[in-house]
């Protein structure tokens, strides 16, 4: 079994981060052990029933979060989903690079990063186009697939964009349009929120499946990781259970990786009270991040997707840097989005609306925009009082908004409105989200301890041999999708860990 065995690396967490590092150590020869609380994706028809995903919430966590935000005045109850692959399972693809001047808190420059963002590409199979984007960074070499061309939803909104003078361009993807060795994808509506049901979607299961084909990696689902165990300056051993049948299991290594989302992990640095030992562990669980992110609907005279297929295929940057001059962070993007199925909307939707939207559903158009939000420390994760069956201390979550957050994201949306109607629509609705699909920053890297849990390697400080490497480790979160700089981030950690191998084992 997998807890008598040996390891080089034990991975708390299998999502993009953990994933990307998996595939590149394991290519190296180190044997590797990742742990993960979830189970694999079914792959079968129900994962492209909204019923099932969306409503039912089949992936969701037995354990709750408590989530205070929006100014509420008490935390909900809320159950995240947990599987292999985290929640790059359910992401929509999109593949950005942040921009140059996203990095000025930045412990490097854009520069370092550039390389394991080509290599990032390359992994994820990214389907783009160099040069339409007119913000887009430098890049030594095109992408690993092309575009495809616009399906009329989207050509709708790219030409509204056009003349309106935005420079719309097709936002580059992660999915598996072109390469024939694996499913193809077949342009459907079940991409954001879903899981593929093809496997046609290039994320952390893909990664680890080709991690897997070197023998020298174990994944062990089912399993929750509890703490750490670290003494001077070294970290000994990983506490965890199993959910299916309460065992504990306390596993020995020489490298730790935690990559259990930016919440997860949060939460096992949180348990293993390492602020006991260290100052700037008190930093841990605060400057959440999730972006400010809004959706905005119109109605329109026709059907605006008849043939139901994928059209999640335009970006708009026009305004990235608009704020930068006055506050310091990125406006942010605009992206086509689909819109959901009618029985979504009827669950969902607005009192006293939502049966009217359900029915107005093939009608519909929306945009998404996506704006920075600013580091604060009060935006935390902390450890509730109460305990899971197994004794886990369960997470809490408080989030808000700066004004300015509101600020960035209201422009965008009203910049939204004018391609919608531009289009021909009519907008009718706008919906701020609130979940942490894009939850960054809980354990950030710097310079210094002073102000960061980790060093500019994603090394905790203090700790020779336990690192972090999924979203936590964003200082800000720029105004673009996170997956490929989570990606390339780790692509850059895993080359730091091979060559400087003798640090740690």
């Amino acid at each position: 079994m997998w807890w008598q065995k040996s390891y080089d690396v034990v991975i708390a967490g299998s999502g993009l981060g953990a994933a990307s590092l998996a595939y590149k150590l394991s290519s190296a020869g180190l044997k590797i052990l990742i742990l993960e609380r979830g189970e694999w994706p079914k792959r079968d028809d129900e994962d492209w029933k909204a019923e099932s995903i969306l409503i039912q919430s089949r992936y969701a966590q037995k354990s709750p979060t408590f989530i205070q935000q929006y100014e509420s005045s008490t935390p909900a109850e809320t159950h995240m989903n947990e599987n292999v692959g985290g929640m790059s399972v359910f992401y929509g693809g999109a593949a950005f690079r942040m921009r140059e001047t996203d990095f000025g808190a930045w412990p490097y420059h854009y520069a370092e990063l550039a390389p394991f963002y080509d290599q990032a590409e390359e992994l994820l199979e990214v389907h783009g186009a160099r040069g339409e984007d007119p913000l887009e960074p430098a890049s030594n070499q095109p992408y690993p697939f092309p575009s495809l061309q616009l399906n009329p939803p989207a050509q709708r909104i790219y030409d509204a964009a056009s003349k309106l003078g935005m420079r719309p361009f097709r936002t580059p993807l992660a999915i598996n349009f072109k390469n024939k060795v694996r499913s193809l994808c077949i342009q459907c509506e079940t991409c954001d929120g879903y899981p593929c049901r093809l496997n046609a979607k290039n994320e952390a299961t893909t990664i680890l499946a080709k991690a897997q084909a070197s023998g020298n990696l174990d994944i062990a689902t089912g399993v929750l990781v509890d703490k750490v165990h670290s003494h001077a300056d070294s970290v000994r051993s990983i506490d965890c259970v199993s959910q299916k049948d309460g065992t504990r299991h306390s596993i020995k290594s020489k490298l730790f990786l935690i990559s259990a989302g930016t919440i997860g992990s949060a939460g096992i640095l949180l348990r293993s009270q390492l602020d006991s030992r260290f100052p700037h562990a008190r930093l841990i669980g605060k400057n959440l991040m999730r972006h400010a992110n809004g959706i905005v609907s119109a109605i329109f005279p026709f059907k605006t997707n008849p043939r139901r297929e994928f059209h999640k295929q335009v970006c708009v940057s026009h305004f990235y840097e608009d704020a930068r001059t006055h506050d310091g962070f990125a406006t942010g993007i605009i992206q086509d989005i689909y819109t959901p199925q009618s029985k979504v909307i009827r669950h969902f939707g607005p009192k006293g609306l939502s049966f009217v939207g359900a029915a107005l559903s093939p009608f519909i158009q929306n945009l998404l925009c996506i704006a920075e939000d600013e580091p604060q420390e009060k935006n935390r994760v902390f450890l509730s009082s109460k305990t899971d069956e197994h004794g886990v201390s369960l997470l809490e979550i408080e989030h808000s908004y700066t004004q300015r957050d509101e600020i960035r994201r209201d422009f965008l949306m009203s910049q939204a409105k004018r391609i919608l109607r531009k289009a021909g629509g009519i907008p009718c609705n706008q919906m701020l989200i609130n979940t942490f699909s894009h939850a960054l920053g809980t354990a950030r890297f710097g310079i210094s301890d002073r102000s960061a849990v980790l060093n500019s390697q994603c090394q905790f400080f203090g700790l020779k041999n336990l690192y972090v490497v999924d979203g936590s480790f964003m200082p800000t979160s720029a105004g673009v999708n996170p997956s490929l700089t989570i990606v390339a981030n780790a692509l850059k950690v895993a080359e730091h860990l091979s060559k400087s191998r003798e640090s740690w084992s």
